[in-house]
This record gives structure tokens, C-alpha cells and sequence, in this order.
């Protein structure tokens, strides 16, 4: 790398420069030419300290911000009005101005990527959720997606669909619980976003509920691994097709609690599962007599009726 045309000492021309300590040689004379030129930045690939890179790259871009991370702006209110008289009247005119020079696309993702944390951050969704769902709610705001419809109902759905494209079990009655925004409206919004956007969605498996159900309920790793097979046989017996993931879930794990002597009402895994008492018994007839686990219940159900009512007879010293 040249960094001056001619050698002061000898006129050369052949230079050479010295990556390591920075110098610049001339090879006719071996004159050091300038020394200690030395680029201290990120693309040089030295050595640096985890503090010298944060400070060089700082924070990282972010889909969740409507700006990615990347605008500066004037300062906070509170900031502001800690400067001289004559400085606050011209910094806080410089703060209106730029919220006035901002678009509506701008100020439309300021308020959703808000309200996308604040339902992530209520349903505990990971990093990975938060961004794929700020991603596609992109892209559904640039393509004039979002006419006609509220902002609620088409975060949910975007949360909705980065869930099922990450396979996090997640219900609509969950989301609407969290968004305030009704089932049907956050399903519609859904199904219009995956058909515009042509987004790849594998359908939900109730195997996926089997673990964050069994956690809520502090259930034994027994049954589920009990629950497991239930499913295993109950897909084979082709009872999970056209009927809900999470009721199909919710019964297996209650069948297995009760051949595991694990007691747990009905109510309790309805309310855990997000549907009602009903779903569970329908679902329950349905695995015990398909699956061949009357027998096994009842079994069950008689020996913890003979211990309940057995007498011991009383020890006499």
C-alpha cells in the first residue's frame, strides 16, 4: 500500500508498507518513510477488546424498533428542560420538528412495535418470536396490508404466525387474551396475512402442548411420557385429525395423570389448556374407547376406592 510517491532520502519509488508495525519502507535504502500508521478499526482484523468493539459498533440493529435502532434523536423531554432558557425553546422546536417531518409509515410502526412488545412480553415469547413477527408485520405495512383493519388485531396475528412458524404452542385464546383483540377477528386477520404473504405454516401437533401443559400442572416426567404414547396411538388411530391440538393434548395428559395416580380435576386441565370442561370429556371418551383404556381406569379408580376404604386393624401393646 502506497502512501507517498517518492523516498525523501534517495528519490526510490519502490516503497513498501509494514502491516504489522505500521511503517512505510522504501526498499532502495531501507529508509523508514513514516512509521505508526496504525488502523485501529474493526475491518483491520486486529486484536480488540469486547469494550473497544461495543463502543465502535454500537447497539445492534433491531426489528422490534420502528428505526431498527438506527435514528438519533433530539433528546428526551426531561433532558431538554435541563439546559439554559434560550437552549430549551430550540431544542424542544427541533423535537416537534422532527416528529412533524417523520411519515405516516414511521409513526405507524412506533405505536405497533410498542404494542408487539408489551404482547410478547406478556405471553413470554422469546428474542426469536419478537423479531419474525416484527418482520412480517413489515412487510405487511409496506404492502398496504393493514388498511381496514386495527393495528391490534394484525400484531396479533403476526405474533400469532411467528409462532406457528417456530413451532411455540401458543393459542388464539391466549393471544386474544393478551392483545384484548376477539379470537375470530385475530383468526381472520391470520388467515388473510398467510394467503397475501404466502407464508410456509406447519399445522399445529398436540404433542407441542404436552410439555408447557404437564409444567403448569407439575406433572410427573412419567406421565409425560405416558401422555406421549397416548398420542403416538391416538395419531395412529387417526383421532387427532380434524380436532384442536390443545384438547387433544389436555386429554392424554389427563388420562395419563390418572394412570399415574397424579390427581388432577378436569377443571384444572381445562383451565391450563384454555378450553372447557366439555372439550376434555368429549376428548376422554374418545382416547378411552378408541385406545382400549377402560379397563385400565377402572382399574384404577377400584383399587384407590379399596385403599380409601380399607380398615387397619389396631395394634395392642
Amino acid at each position: 500500500m502506497t502512501y507517498v510517491k517518492r523516498c525523501p532520502e534517495c528519490g526510490s519509488v519502490d516503497l513498501t508498507y509494514d502491516s504489522q508495525n505500521g511503517e512505510i519502507i522504501c526498499n532502495e535504502c531501507g529508509l523508514i518513510v513514516e512509521e505508526k500508521i496504525v488502523d485501529t478499526g474493526q475491518e483491520s482484523g486486529g486484536q480488540f477488546d469486547k469494550a473497544d468493539k461495543k463502543g465502535r459498533g454500537g447497539a445492534p440493529i433491531s426489528m422490534q424498533k420502528y428505526d431498527k435502532g438506527l435514528t438519533t434523536n433530539v433528546g428526551e423531554i426531561s433532558d431538554i428542560y435541563r439546559l439554559e432558557t434560550g437552549q430549551t425553546r430550540k431544542f424542544l422546536r427541533l423535537k416537534k420538528w422532527q416528529e412533524r417531518v417523520s411519515t405516516s409509515i414511521e409513526r405507524n410502526l412506533r405505536l405497533a412495535m410498542a404494542e408487539l412488545r408489551r404482547v410478547a412480553s406478556f405471553l413470554n415469547l422469546p428474542s426469536v418470536i419478537r423479531d419474525e413477527a416484527s418482520r412480517v408485520y413489515n412487510y405487511v405495512l409496506q404492502r398496504g396490508l393493514v388498511r381496514g383493519r386495527s393495528m391490534e388485531s394484525v400484531i396479533a396475528a403476526c405474533i400469532y404466525a411467528a409462532c406457528r412458524s417456530y413451532n411455540i404452542p401458543r393459542t388464539l385464546d391466549e393471544i386474544a387474551e393478551a392483545s384484548d383483540v376477539e379470537r375470530k377477528e385475530i383468526g381472520r386477520t391470520y388467515r388473510f396475512i398467510v394467503r397475501k404473504l404466502k407464508i410456509k405454516v406447519t399445522p399445529s401437533s398436540p404433542k407441542d402442548y404436552i410439555l408447557r401443559f404437564s409444567s403448569i400442572l407439575h406433572l410427573s416426567p412419567k406421565t409425560q411420557n405416558e401422555a406421549f404414547k397416548i398420542l403416538k396411538k391416538a395419531d395412529i388411530s387417526e383421532l387427532t385429525s380434524g380436532r384442536g391440538p390443545a384438547g387433544i393434548a389436555a386429554a392424554a395428559l389427563y388420562v395419563a395423570a390418572l394412570l399415574n395416580d397424579e390427581k388432577k380435576t378436569q377443571r384444572e386441565v381445562a383451565d391450563v389448556a384454555g378450553i372447557t370442561e366439555v372439550t376434555i370429556r368429549n376428548r376422554y371418551k374418545e382416547l378411552t374407547d378408541r385406545l382400549g383404556l377402560e379397563d385400565k381406569l377402572s382399574s384404577k379408580v377400584n383399587s384407590a376406592e379399596k385403599n380409601k376404604n380399607r380398615k387397619f386393624p389396631l395394634r395392642i401393646k
